[in-house]
């Protein structure tokens, strides 16, 4: 199976510019999200040059790991049996992962309206807030984030960055107060304003105090405290077996790899095979992250690495029901489609109209990366996508949209 390319867009970046430019518990998963009208959205150090992915892509072929003993089942093929649940214990307050397909934090895209669409189509699966500064809210900035989880049905994670392990552990308290269903810290955005200050894929080089994060918040809150990670810093020191048992030691109880470096950031191929290494090496479940665009390239990444599951992010940008599509694949059950055109058109008209009540006209300019990531595949979608990054006003948006709904030949 080819394995389709991506635009290089970090998921830990505001992608708002890029899209501005033309860049880029409920019913069980996996059914069909409804057609009919839905009810309005509320927003309630050296490196050598070279990747692991250059090194070992043709391992994809022939490396297909088996999971460690005790290791939580990989998911099944195609007809295959539902996997169960994912048990975390957590510190007291365990958590059952009936869904394994998690919606990855995407800064400046997966707010709470984001979210809404996506759990249409996946009404079990873990979703996250956007990527939150512990040190930020301690100084009483992006509180909405946390304080709004409250309202919203199934499980969602807050993910924190910090680089002092007592800040982090403050936020991870104020989250847990707040009703997130777990605690994610991020050791892996290759945002340099981040890792340079030694949060995000900045502790992948000091992996002593990764682990004094990790024992922090694991001793603060009550609910499972995970991590999201990557390969290492650049691929001639990258050691993440080394990395991941640290991590796991200190009380992580889950790990999300992408399997890139923060050297390549989002260029060239994730490494399966290296996101299998680690998964034989740990008791922990990890969770596979990185170039899982299809439910088949979701089973293909789990057959080859036994991982306990996948972590989908840019994906999901302008097609929200992707998780639902592979957590349907992972349970054996049937697919469902892709929303065709006239859908695609009415959910970024939903979308639009969603921002918009939520922030007033500067909806608008929100909404335009997702406007352009929405209307595609399909006649005019080009035409169309320049006209709506040129609207002055929602209405004018909104018009366009209704058009081209209007102008679509008939099904």
């Amino acid at each position: 199976m080819t394995r389709s390319p991506t635009a290089a867009t970090a998921a830990c970046a505001d992608p708002a510019a890029r899209a501005a430019q033309g860049g880029t518990s409920a019913a069980a998963a996996g059914q069909s999200a409804p057609t009919g009208p839905q009810p309005p959205l509320t927003e309630a150090s050296g490196c050598r040059h070279g990747s692991p992915a250059d090194s070992h892509a043709h391992d994809r072929d022939r490396d297909r790991p088996a999971p460690a003993p005790g290791a939580p089942p990989a998911a099944p093929t195609p007809g295959g049996a539902d996997p169960g649940p994912l048990e975390l214990p957590g510190n007291g307050t365990p958590r059952r992962l009936h869904c394994r397909v998690l919606q990855s934090p995407l800064a400046g895209v997966s707010d709470r309206i984001f979210r809404g669409l996506v759990r249409r189509w996946a009404p079990e699966a873990l979703l996250f807030t956007e990527m939150v500064n512990a040190t930020s809210l301690e100084l009483g900035f992006g509180r909405i984030k946390v304080e709004e989880l409250g309202g919203e049905s199934g499980p969602i994670g807050v993910q924190l960055f910090d680089h002092r392990p007592q800040a982090i552990a403050e936020a991870a308290r104020r989250a847990e107060a707040a009703g997130a269903f777990l605690i994610d810290i991020n050791m892996g955005c290759p945002v340099r304003k981040i890792a340079r200050k030694g949060g995000g894929s900045g502790l992948l080089r000091d992996p002593d105090l990764a682990a004094r994060i990790v024992a922090a918040v694991a001793g603060a809150v009550q609910v499972p405290v995970t991590v999201k990670t990557r390969l290492g810093w650049c691929h001639s020191s990258a050691d993440p077996i080394s990395f991941a048992r640290t991590l796991q030691e200190a009380g992580a109880q889950l790990l999300t790899l992408h399997g890139r470096t923060r050297e390549q950031g989002f260029s060239g191929s994730a490494d399966w095979p290296a996101i299998g290494r680690v998964v034989r090496a740990l008791s922990i479940p990890v969770i596979a992250n990185g170039d899982i665009h299809s439910p088949e390239e979701a089973l293909q990444c789990l057959a080859l690495t036994g991982a306990a599951g996948v972590m989908v992010g840019r994906g999901t940008m302008g097609h929200p029901w992707l998780v639902g599509r592979i957590d349907a694949a992972l349970r054996g059950r049937p697919i469902p489609p892709e929303p065709d055109a006239a859908a695609r058109i009415a959910l970024a008209a939903e979308h639009l109209q969603a921002l918009v009540a939520a922030r007033g006209d500067h909806g608008l300019l929100i909404a335009r990366k997702h406007l352009s990531w929405t209307c595609q595949g399909f006649a005019g979608a080009p035409r169309l996508r320049h006209a709506l990054m040129r609207a002055p006003t929602p209405a004018e948006a909104l018009e366009l949209l209704h058009r081209a709904g209007d102008g679509l030949p008939p099904a």
